[in-house]
């Protein structure tokens, strides 16, 4: 009898540890984007920060879990975007300009937000910043460590409907887990929690 009191007791405290690990470190959501569904949704080029080896490819792997889901009508991903950026100067300085705002004053600013929208033709579009992308030791164990920020923002109010903040540490001896690898599972934890 005892035996079993204490068998239920641990696989009870087991289920109740690995129910709190899961979910991410940060992610928010506003009461209005349970009542936003955004048709095309847009993927600006990441912000990469140091970690110059993560451009494009952070880009199309949030790309491809938006399209994996069926969500949206439609997903400009950041290369589309890029070759916007590219040829059209007007579109780039608002691109440059809405970032700059987020980044240095936390604002999210409706008027550029919605400029964005119209030129780009979509209805929400996510930033995305990486925070970390590399290699390195964490109490004497090899690590690959990948970690991000997203965005999603309604288009035309410049509210921030979600964010959303995660990394994953992956430990190795000998050979390296590509960090595109480790990319690809994180990107999938952070879009599962994002309203559509």
């Amino acid at each position: 009898m005892k035996r079993n009191v204490w068998l239920s007791y641990l696989t009870a405290l087991l289920i109740l540890t690995l129910y709190g690990c899961g979910g991410l470190r940060y992610s928010q959501a506003t009461p209005e984007a349970k009542d936003f569904h955004p048709k095309k949704i847009g993927v600006l080029p990441a912000d990469v920060g140091i970690y110059e080896e993560a451009r494009g490819v952070i880009d199309q792997i949030i790309a491809n879990e938006l399209v994996k889901r069926k969500w949206f009508d439609d997903v400009v991903a950041a290369d589309a975007l890029n070759r916007q950026l590219q040829s059209n100067t007007d579109f780039r300085n608002l691109v440059i300009d809405y970032k700059a705002k987020l980044k240095t004053v936390n604002f999210s600013d409706p008027e550029i937000s919605k400029k964005i929208g119209e030129m780009a033709k979509i209805d929400a579009f996510l930033v995305v910043n990486v925070d970390y992308w590399n290699y390195t030791m964490e109490n004497k164990d090899k690590i690959a460590k990948v970690g991000m920020e997203i965005n999603m923002v309604d288009v035309n109010t410049g509210k921030i409907l979600w964010k959303a903040s995660h990394h994953i540490i992956e430990d190795y001896w000998v050979i390296k887990p590509e960090l595109s690898k480790v990319a690809k599972k994180l990107a999938a934890m952070m879009i599962d929690e994002m309203p559509h």
